[in-house]
């Protein structure tokens, strides 16, 4: 199969584009994608438990804390005890977290816009429909589903 043929190249090598250019920008605001997903995941008004970040971005826990250190270090977040449960730490943007914030949101709305200015409507609505069918075959463990095998 020809490898710019196939659909997990081609779903690879653009993520691994578009990674590279949030990086880019992230490196502008001396910062990182991962980063800024962190901050794009927080609830701006109230935080978000810790508990609940990593499942909210599919992160594992290790990574999320190595990052969670590294931005509370910098002065973007902070910890405070969750006055709705005494077992969890709520992370809360500081100031200078919500302008990071801020700065990340604008380079993620700047993305889809110019892209949604490139494209038509119709391939637009055909992307999202392909790549939830790859989710759902993927959730549903339809890819690589094992068939029962009749003894011989």
């Amino acid at each position: 199969m020809n490898k710019y043929k196939s659909i997990d190249h081609q779903l690879r090598a653009t993520w691994q584009a578009v990674a590279k250019m949030y990086n880019e920008q992230a490196l502008k605001h001396d910062s990182t994608m991962a980063t800024a997903f962190v901050l794009l995941n927080i609830d701006k008004q109230k935080g978000t438990p810790s508990t609940a970040l990593g499942p909210l971005m599919g992160m594992e826990p290790t990574s999320l804390s190595r990052i969670l250190k590294n931005m509370e270090d910098r002065g973007a977040i902070s910890r405070e005890k969750n006055p709705d449960d005494g077992r969890s730490v709520l992370i809360k943007l500081t100031e200078y977290g919500k302008e990071m914030r801020k700065a990340s949101k604008g380079h993620v709305i700047k993305f889809n816009e110019t892209v949604i200015n490139n494209i038509t409507k119709e391939d637009l609505d055909g992307f999202f429909k392909v790549t939830s069918i790859i989710n759902k075959l993927i959730a549903d463990k339809e890819i690589y589903k094992e068939t029962s095998k009749k003894a011989v």
